[in-house]
């Protein structure tokens, strides 16, 4: 059987045109909805169809539904933006980027249902701390600012190539790697910092938490670093995911 795999989706606001293109036309920039490409085709390679899921749809509880009743596993991806923390019960403290409320909104819904109705779920970077929101607990708001010691975790280099390494404690993580440390990439400046109903299973040399899964569910799994830009040894975890989804 075919796995279906739904997958989240970034979105990028309308531009304004202030000058004519190369044929002298005003050209103005729609609204749109994208997602890395890199993520589609590794779920597709591994034999997965994947259905995206835009933000800002006006039925959330419909889509949300949906997916439930028809997909086989969930994707939450990461993106330019970060998860406002009134989202789990703080004020603004520190450094806070890009917030898209609806995608939030659809991204939380989405991980309260997969963790409710143990459907497989990956979330990835700002998909892994969607789902420690989502299962109760709460955020780093900016690394440098609560953890002032903690290594660079927004790598100056590009997220194709590993920028530390994570020791991998326990779980569904060690299983599929098969050993204890691995190397990732960090484009983040937020982190999990309670899990809620998460287990912790991999931490930077920092601890700085980069995954946790829920230890009651098939395979409900969050990862800090992005598997579709970087070759990851000895297996990719989307992949992985696509494969063995539960």
């Amino acid at each position: 059987m075919t796995r279906i795999i739904a997958v989240t989706a970034d979105r990028s606001a309308a531009i304004e045109a202030t000058g004519t293109n190369e044929h002298g036309r005003l050209r103005p920039t729609p609204a749109r909805v994208h997602i890395s490409e890199a993520i589609l085709e590794i779920l597709r390679r591994s034999g997965a169809h994947t259905i995206i899921l835009p933000p800002g749809s006006h039925d959330c509880e419909a889509i949300v539904a949906w997916v439930v009743a028809n997909c086989h596993g969930l994707v939450i991806t990461g993106g330019h933006f970060d998860i406002h923390p009134a989202e789990y019960g703080q004020t603004v403290t520190a450094r806070l980027d890009n917030v898209d409320a609806k995608r939030t909104n659809l991204e939380l819904e989405l991980a309260r249902a997969a963790i409710q109705n143990d459907l497989p779920v990956l979330g990835i970077c700002g998909g892994m701390q969607a789902l420690a929101v989502a299962g109760g607990g709460s955020l780093h708001q900016d690394i440098k600012t609560d953890l002032p010691h903690a290594l660079e975790h927004e790598q100056s280099s590009m997220p194709s190539v590993a920028w530390h390494p994570i020791s991998i404690e326990t779980g569904l993580l060690r299983k599929a790697y098969g050993c204890s440390i691995v190397r990732v990439n960090s484009t983040h400046h937020q982190a999990v910092n309670d899990p809620g109903c998460f287990t912790v299973t991999a931490r930077a040399p920092d601890g700085v938490i980069e995954a946790i899964e829920h230890p009651a569910l098939r395979c409900c799994v969050g990862i800090q670093w992005h598997p579709e830009y970087i070759d990851e040894a000895p297996l990719n975890m989307l992949s992985w995911f696509a494969l063995n989804p539960g």
